[in-house]
């Protein structure tokens, strides 16, 4: 399935897709300290941001993810970037990931806004049946803050990923299905 240009929004959010011509709204961002330290990826300076942003776009050229630049609307800021990933089109199945938004917008709604989006662009229009997160075990925040969108700790992959720092998390892997997803927003 080919994914066209998808720009998602309500009141106070808008992602649309992240590119090589938009990603350096995210520099001042990006480089705020341990942003990411519960990922492998490294974004900290502009020339690791710009890799980050040409691997996600090759991704998005196999259709195995769609990535998003984040814009909070109340503020007219950018915030950061998310993406649909692992896109699995067979399976109907894909996780929602590379999530991270600078520090002055944790606490604000704005994640929970982007998320609500997502769940109901994956589900009603993509027609996915299953969403998925990843999530560093030590990562509490985010782990509340998925499973207060109702989804359910299906288990836990230990020292599975190497982050920067040379760490080596365990995983949370949260599902949640379209049936689970219905009762909540419904």
């Amino acid at each position: 399935m080919k994914t066209e240009a998808i720009i998602l929004e309500n009141d106070f959010v808008k992602l649309v897709p992240l590119s090589l011509e938009n990603f350096q709204y995210l520099y001042s961002i990006a480089k705020q300290p341990k942003l990411v330290q519960y990922s492998p990826s490294a974004i900290e300076t502009p020339a690791a941001l710009e890799n980050y942003v040409k691997i996600a776009l090759q991704y998005q050229d196999a259709e195995t993810s769609i990535p998003f630049i984040v814009y909070d609307k109340r503020i007219s800021s950018y915030a950061g970037s998310t993406r649909f990933m692992n896109i699995n089109w067979k399976n109907k199945t894909l996780e929602i990931g590379a999530t991270w938004i600078g520090r002055e917008f944790h606490g604000t709604g704005l994640n929970t806004q982007m998320k609500a989006l997502m769940l109901q662009y994956a589900f009603t229009t993509l027609h996915m049946e299953k969403i998925e997160f990843r999530i560093d075990e030590r990562n509490i925040a985010s782990r509340k803050a998925v499973e207060k969108l109702g989804c359910v700790l299906e288990g836990v992959l230990r020292n599975n990923v190497y982050l920067l720092d040379g760490f080596k998390r365990n995983t949370c892997c949260y599902g949640l299905l379209k049936e689970e997803w219905l009762m909540v927003d419904g």
